[in-house]
Order: C-alpha cells, then structure tokens, then sequence
C-alpha cells in the first residue's frame, strides 16, 4: 500500500486516478483547490486544499506521501512547467522525496516522422498554448531533474475520452500505441489503470510512457 497524493484530484483524469488508487486500497489525498467541489470523490479519500505550483503546498504534502501525481489543466502555457519546476525544487530539499507522477500531454508524442503532434500545420491553434506548456514540462524534467525520481505519462494524441475501464493497455515510450488499424485511443479509466500499475511496480522511472489499447 503507498500514499499517494493526486493534485487535480477534481479534474476528469485527477478523479479517476483517486478512484482506481482506492479501489487498490492505496491511502490516498486529493490535493484540490476547493474541497467544498469534489463531494463525488471515494469515501476514504482524504480530501485537502493544495497546488502543484505551491512550494507550501508540495512542502506539506510531500513528507507523508511515496508518490506525487499531477493531474493538473485548465491554466495558460507556464502552469505545467511551473509545477514540474516547483515539485521539482522543493522535492530536492527533502531526505527522502516522493516519486513524481506527472501526467501531461498526448501532443507531445513524436509522428512516425518523427515531430511532435503539436507541430503538426493541421495542429488545432486553441490548443497549441497548452499543449507547448506540456512539452516544456517534459523538457525540464530530462534536462534538469536530476537527483528526483519521476516519470511523465502521456495519452494518445486524439483519442483519449472518458468510457469504460477494461483494466487492459498497451505500454510505449515517446511514439502513440497504435493497433493493426492505426488507430490509437484509451479511455480515462484505463490510462489511471495504467497510472496505478506505474505506482505499484515501476517501468518508467525518469522517462515518458504512454498507454493505449
């Protein structure tokens, strides 16, 4: 059993790595900005006000945790790389630090050609402001992030929707998990299957992977 701490804990991805965490039987904190929102997490789940850009936040968090999940969305291009720098940072100072989970963003997987999604002249444009700030959260976790144990999840660029939990994937690294037809997608559910998996028994430290069916 781990403690595991989930920040973004309210969001689509966030609650459905708390549940299937729980389900486990994993001690599990949903790290949230208004804990009055999120009345439809698992009884059990310790629910408590925290920020994945707040150096107080991971401070207080982190000394009680085995892993660091950030499920976090719904800011400008910096939030991703501002929380990767600031787990970062403060995890550096601590004795015994937490892994880091951080899930970020399917666009950031490389084509066949070898590019990234996100670059693609077809890449939707209201979506290039995050999808860069995912890309500059990986970065920063392979160039600066020595001396910290994480691991970076990606989704498949297109096909990532809320559906039904098969408890079945497939594991890549830096290129989408396609099947015979070319096609690449899994369900919310699956992938925090396959995020769970990633806490219990470690494959990927200190790289990307990415799931689908």
């Amino acid at each position: 059993m781990s403690n595991v701490v989930v920040f973004g804990a309210g969001g689509t991805a966030g609650s459905r790595i708390v549940a299937e965490a729980a389900r486990r039987g994993h001690r599990v904190t949903a790290a949230v900005r208004r804990p009055e929102a999120v009345s439809y997490l698992p009884a059990g789940v310790r629910v408590v006000t925290g920020d994945a850009t707040s150096e107080r936040s991971v401070r207080d968090l982190a000394p009680e945790a085995d892993v660091l999940v950030v499920a976090i969305g719904g800011g400008g291009r910096d939030l991703w790389v501002d929380a990767a720098r600031n787990l970062v940072d403060t995890l550096r100072g601590l004795p015994d630090p937490p892994r880091i989970i951080h899930m970020g963003g399917g666009s950031t997987l490389c084509t066949p050609q070898g590019g990234r999604f996100l670059d693609e002249p077809d890449f939707p444009p209201e979506y290039r402001d995050s999808a860069l700030g995912q890309a500059d959260a990986l970065d920063y976790y392979r160039s600066t992030a020595d001396g910290v144990s994480w691991t970076y999840v990606s989704p498949p660029p297109l096909e990532f929707h809320p559906g039904e939990r098969t408890g079945r994937y497939r594991t890549g690294t830096d290129e989408p998990v396609v099947d015979g037809s070319g096609r690449s997608a899994i369900s919310y559910e699956d992938l925090a299957v396959a995020i769970v998996d990633e806490i219990e028994n470690p494959r990927f430290t200190n790289r990307r992977f990415t799931a689908a069916y």
